[in-house]
Parts: structure tokens; C-alpha cells; sequence
């Protein structure tokens, strides 16, 4: 009946040209929209408008081209005596093949547009073709990716047609493909309304329905563990931030454990504003340190712990000149980041040829944090990220000793720093820079126990922070004995006064946040 009939409507027009000329060969008719009607007229390949099919003009500035009976009813028709005979009726050729991909809405918000132009690259009838012809994918094949051009060619040349099987994958990479590209308009809509998230009540955030979509940036070689298939993914619907706009300078192709690690690293050191290095290892910062450089930063980080540090992850949050390079290449790491590197930086980094070297903007450094996604069985957790900041003002005392103002700014520093280890979490610091930290144990004392056996004498003078209140005193009582001066705590329990009395019993100040890091 009819017509073999094709519709192309592309944006990216890679391959296309070649594409419609091998689908004319065989006995398609192409039918096309605006831009991609005149780039395959210039090829000279035969093209048939839309406008032409539907006997309406495009309108409302393109908005509305293909959303029309005569499209949707070609494309929605199934291979029935009775839906053939009704096209058949209305004059309408069935589609039999259709080529779509959308319009650049995540490069268009990359580059920030403005809402305006951001709005208008919402592709509205691209989708609807490509849901409409992958519903129907018994009859229609479905084509958004322009590498796939070459094979539904041959197959159509072998075959005469695009097989059942194959349809059936062209439809579930069209469903993949529209999904994602509306969750990434729900994010960018997301976006602008997260400062009115709470007032409300969370329509996009942490609404009834919850969307997500991702942008592959790399396949990564494996998991966590060599069996464990993986790939790294750039949030959907916003400007690329964080680690997927860093560029690697130099070294092997990160792994998905590099990129866990090097995400800790990143949120912990862009809490200080003076210079500042962290050093993480297994999810949890190791050593952090401050200084006059980040050369004085990175070498009391390195103190903090120099056993763990070896394999770990180095963030700075200052440029790397040759000074820091030379310490940083005397131990085997695995990645170093930075906003920005000298030359000469890079060269002496390059020496080791495994070291990751990742150059990433401040700007993106200290970009905001999107929402924090965790998968469970069934389903996944999001919330929003733990972005609280210190107000002394709101910090009390309980204790008979304040503590003096060089132990608040250590106290600071500490809380700075335990918020990024994971729970139960307490983080010794002394001068500038964490001396010993304990993290993930199944009770606090035991974190305690590790960040002093980790400080050794260093304990002695240090001060104290923990994610969480103290449920005993014993955690006092250890900090005591290795000669803590101060502990900034949330308080809380319903025992804080044992904890309090012990302070008060040695000597020690403590400061209440009222406000809880737990990281699990």
C-alpha cells in the first residue's frame, strides 16, 4: 500500500545525508522537516516537506511542525487489516522508518542560556514522534543515535526490512532516550526552584515523583571490584560541574573508586578558605592540613597520616607550582587535584605516568551540591546535601572552661573536616592540620580510640570534634587521658551531663553545635 515512507528530523545532523541517500536507494520516500529538509536539499537528496504531508504550515516560530493526524496516524497505524484500511481511508501513507533526535537542551543549559532560550530548546515534537513510533515498534523502526545508521542500512538491503528484534532494541534506546532528556528538563526546573523548594513543599526536589537522568562522561574500566561493570555519569538538565569539568592532564584513565575518592577529597577542601590539602583514602580524609601556601597545607596534611596517605587522593584548593609538584611526585598517589597546575607543575607530575592530574575550575570546585542520591534494594534514598555551615553565634558552652580563641579556630577546623569522614566519626586536630581520625566504627569510643592511637603524643594538646553527641562519658574520658584540650560535639543526649561533669573534672572545654554530621 503506498509508499515506503521515511521521516528524518534531526538535530545532529552527523551522517544523515549519507543516511537518507542509502533509504532512497532502496525505495524510500523521505519526508523532512525545516533545517534538515534544506540540509539534505542542498546534498541533493530528494525531500519531501512535512508541510507538504500534512497540507498545514509549520507555525508559532516552529513550535508546532509535525504534530499533526497525518503524521501520528502514519506512525501510530498497526499492521492491521483494520488500522490500514483507516489511514487508507484518510489518504495517509503509513512510517515505516523514522530518524529523531532532539534538540540541544543540556548543551544549551551548559552554556547558560537564559531561561528563555533555555525554554524554547524544549523539544516538544521530536519526543512525541519518537514515543509514537517506538510504542509501535512492531511495525516502525525508531532511530535516535546517527551510528546506528550504517547497520539498519545493511539490514535493510539483506533483509528488506528492519527486523522484529531490532526494533525492539531501537525502541528501548528511543524510551532511554526521550526519559532521559525529560529528566533533564525536570532538573533544570529543579534547579531554579530549589530556593523555593521548602515554601513549596518540594514540587521538583523531593516531591511525589522524583527524576534523575544522567550524561555518560567515560565507561569506566570496572567497579568497585573488576566484575562490577561501570560508567561515570554528569547530571542531567545542569551545567557541568564538580568532577565531570575537570580535565585530566596527564596519567591513566580514572577508575570509579579514583572518582569516589576524589569526590570526598574535593568537598572536604573546599570548606577552607585559606589554603588548604586534604588526602583521602578509602572514602575518608586522612590527613588535612592548612597553611601559609599550599605547600605548608599539603605537608601537614601528609603528617596528619603518612602511612594512609600512600595510594590515596590529593585535593588542594590553590594553583600546584613546581614547590608542591616535587612533594606531591615523592609519594605513589593516585590522583592529585587542583584549580589549576604551572607548566612546569604538570611536567614534574608527568613523571609519574599513572598519576591522575585533574585540573578542575574553582569555580566548579565550589559550585553547590546537587541532591544526594543513595540506591537501596528496590528503589534509592535522596536528600538534600549536608551543606550546613557553622554559626558561632548559635554554638553554646556547657562546660565551666571556653575554650580560648586559637582552640575555637582549631575546634572549627576539626568540625570542618569530620562532617566529610564517616560515621561514628571523630577527627583530632592540632596546629593546622588533623593529627589523628577515626571513622566508621560501630561505636564512638572506638573512633575515639583510633584518631588517638593514630596521633600518638601528638594527642596530647589537640582538640577534638565528633559527627555526633556523646551517649557515655567514656569518649571524654579517653580524650582526657591523651591530653585533649577541647571537644566541639552537637550535644544532645539525654546523658550530656556525664559528659560534661568529666569535662569539668579535667580541665576540658567543650562546645555544643547543636547541629549533627552523620555520614554513612
Amino acid at each position: 500500500m503506498g509508499k515506503r515512507r521515511a521521516l528524518i528530523s534531526v538535530y545532529d545532523k552527523e551522517g544523515v545525508v549519507g543516511f537518507a541517500q542509502g533509504l532512497l536507494s532502496v525505495g524510500f520516500e523521505i519526508v523532512s522537516t525545516g533545517g534538515t529538509a534544506r540540509a539534505l536539499g542542498e546534498a541533493g537528496v530528494r525531500v519531501t516537506e512535512v508541510s507538504e504531508v500534512t497540507g498545514f504550515p509549520e507555525m508559532l516560530d516552529g513550535r508546532v511542525k509535525t504534530l499533526h493526524p497525518r503524521i501520528h496516524a502514519g506512525l501510530l497505524a498497526r499492521q492491521t487489516p483494520d488500522h490500514m484500511s483507516q489511514i487508507q481511508r484518510a489518504g495517509i501513507d503509513p512510517i515505516e522508518i523514522v530518524a529523531v533526535n532532539l534538540y540541544p537542551f543540556d548543551q544549551t543549559v551548559a552554556r547558560g542560556a537564559t531561561h528563555e532560550e533555555t525554554v524554547e530548546n524544549i523539544d516538544i515534537g521530536g519526543p512525541s514522534m519518537l514515543r509514537a513510533a517506538a510504542k509501535n515498534h512492531e511495525r516502525v523502526a525508531v532511530i535516535v543515535d546517527p551510528a546506528r545508521y550504517p547497520s539498519i542500512l545493511e539490514e535493510i538491503r539483506e533483509r528488506g526490512e528492519v527486523s522484529q528484534e531490532t526494533r525492539e532494541i531501537l525502541a528501548a534506546e528511543a524510551f532511554a532516550h526521550t526519559a532521559a532528556y525529560d529528566a533533564s528538563v525536570a532538573a533544570y526546573f529543579s534547579s531554579r526552584l530549589a530556593g523555593q523548594a521548602r515554601r513549596l513543599e518540594g514540587p521538583a526536589l523531593l516531591g511525589a515523583r522524583f527524576v534523575f537522568g544522567g550524561i555518560r562522561v567515560q565507561s569506566l574500566r570496572y567497579g568497585e571490584n573488576p566484575h562490577q561493570a561501570a560508567a561515570f555519569y554528569q547530571d542531567a538538565g545542569r551545567p557541568a560541574s564538580g568532577l565531570a569539568s575537570a580535565r585530566k592532564l596527564g596519567g591513566k584513565e580514572l577508575s570509579f573508586n579514583n572518582l569516589l575518592d576524589a569526590d570526598t577529597a574535593v568537598r572536604t577542601v573546599r570548606e577552607f578558605e585559606e589554603p588548604a590539602a586534604v588526602i583521602v583514602k578509602h572514602l575518608n580524609p586522612c590527613g588535612v592540613g592548612v597553611g601559609e601556601s599550599v605547600l605548608d597545607a599539603y605537608m601537614t596534611a601528609l603528617e596528619g597520616d603518612p602511612v594512609s596517605a600512600f595510594g590515596g587522593i590529593v585535593a588542594v584548593n590553590r594553583r600546584v607550582d613546581r614547590a608542591v609538584a616535587e612533594q606531591i611526585s615523592k609519594l605513589f598517589l593516585e590522583v592529585v587535584i587542583a584549580p589549576g597546575f604551572d607548566g612546569d607543575a604538570v611536567e614534574v607530575l608527568g613523571r609519574r605516568p599513572a598519576l591522575r592530574i585533574l585540573d578542575m575550575p574553582e569555580a566548579a570546585m565550589a559550585h553547590p551540591s546537587g541532591i544526594d542520591i543513595k540506591s537501596v534494594l528496590g528503589g534509592f534514598l535522596a536528600q538534600e546535601p549536608d551543606t550546613a555551615k557553622l554559626d558561632r553565634s548559635k554554638m553554646t558552652v556547657p562546660t565551666r572552661r571556653t575554650p580560648d580563641e586559637d582552640e575555637f579556630a582549631q575546634l572549627e577546623r576539626a568540625w570542618k573536616v569530620v562532617r566529610h569522614v564517616k560515621s561514628n566519626a571523630i577527627v583530632l586536630w592540632s596546629g593546622r592540620g588533623t593529627v589523628g581520625i577515626g571513622a566508621g566504627q560501630m561505636n564512638r569510643v572506638g573512633a575515639a580510640r583510633i584518631a588517638i592511637g593514630a596521633a600518638g603524643s601528638r594527642a596530647s594538646g589537640s582538640v577534638m570534634a565528633s559527627d555526633a553527641f556523646f551517649p557515655f562519658s567514656d569518649t571524654v574520658e579517653a580524650a582526657a587521658e591523651a591530653g585533649v584540650t577541647a571537644i566541639i560535639q552537637p550535644g544532645g543526649s539525654v546523658r550530656d551531663q556525664e559528659s560534661i561533669d568529666a569535662c569539668n573534672a579535667r580541665g576540658i572545654a567543650m562546645v555544643f553545635t547543636g547541629m549533627r554530621h552523620f555520614r554513612h
